[in-house]
Order: structure tokens, then sequence, then C-alpha cells
């Protein structure tokens, strides 16, 4: 396949009275990246981030998440990044905004957790951030369009605790400054 050249536009729409047809393209960006976002890709890198290994005489399941997230700091962060695919795909794919946003608090409660030490390694093993919004996406391609109520009081229950999160460190910097002003008032007025 030829590439158009630079003029290719201009060429194009004044060439001759005929209908004015477009310029054939290259190689679409989101087009050459595409199988990375086909469902089997998707699947794949589930499975390989949350259940790609079995821990011997259980049955739990443990993936790379798990185990890159044993390094301390740097784990964490690689595996939220190759974690971060999942909802770019169902972002690309048309997913709602509400799927969306489940899809990055599971991501975000993952990686915040996941940040303690050992217990947050566990957590991360239970939680499996990766097969839940490889859910999600699959819920939504298979019935476009449809929330259930609990992706409605999710995100509910999300914006009320990050209000909280915010409100709590805003609420004690004003009791404390109170209690500061309460504290040097009435040393103010007395001079050494």
């Amino acid at each position: 396949m030829l590439r158009p050249g630079p003029n290719a536009l201009a060429t194009a729409n004044t060439e001759g009275p005929g209908p004015r047809t477009a310029p054939e393209r290259g190689p679409d960006r989101w087009n050459s990246g595409a199988w990375l976002f086909r469902d089997q890709t998707l699947c794949g890198l589930e499975i390989l981030l949350d259940e790609a290994f079995q821990i011997p005489g259980t049955s739990i399941r443990v993936g790379l998440d798990g185990i890159i997230g044993l390094v301390p700091g740097l784990g964490d962060v690689i595996a939220g990044l190759l974690s971060v695919v999942i909802p770019l795909a169902g972002w690309i794919r048309g997913v709602p905004y509400v799927t969306l946003a489940r899809m990055a608090a599971n991501l975000g409660i993952g990686v915040l957790v996941g940040a303690i030490p050992i217990l947050g390694d566990v957590f991360d093993i239970v939680w499996k951030a990766n097969r839940r919004n490889y859910r999600l996406l699959c819920r939504h391609l298979g019935e476009p369009r449809r929330h259930t109520w609990r992706d409605w009081v999710f995100l509910g229950l999300l914006i009320v605790a990050l209000a909280l999160v915010f409100a709590i460190p805003l609420a004690l910097v004003v009791w404390m400054i109170v209690w500061l002003g309460r504290v040097l008032a009435p040393t103010a007025g007395v001079r050494y």
C-alpha cells in the first residue's frame, strides 16, 4: 500500500470536475494497536496479572500483580501501570463513565492498599482488580447501556468516601486553628 504524500489532500481535492474522494489513509494509530484491546488479549492479560499461577496445595491463584507487588514501592507502581490497560480498553471501546469510574476505583483501591507492605500484597491477591475490571468490561459489552443499582451505589459510596477523605483533614486543620487561637488568645495581651 502506498502512503499518500504531504500534498495528497490538495491533489485529491483539485483533480478535475469529478467527485472528490478522500485520500487513502495510512495506518491509523488506534488500529495499529488494536490487538491489545481485543477480548482474547484482555482476557489473557487479566489471567496473567491476577490468576496465572496456583499456590501449591491450595486453590489460591496469584498473578504477576501479586508477585510484582512484593517488590517494595516500585512493584505496586509497575503492577498498577500494567493494570491500566483494561480500563483504557474500556474507554476506547465506549464503556460508560459510571463503569469507568468503577474500574478506576477498583484499580485505585488495589494500588493504594497494595502499597502497604505484606498485608497489601495479600489484599492484592484477594482483591483481583484486573478480574473485576475485565468482568465489568465484559458485562458492558454484553449488555450496553445497562447499569445495575450496584453501579450507582458503588459510585455514590465512592463519592462519599472521597468527600470524607478530603473533609476529615480539612476539619482537623480548622479544629487545630481554633484550638491554637483559644490557647494563644489569653497570652496575646500579656507583655513581658
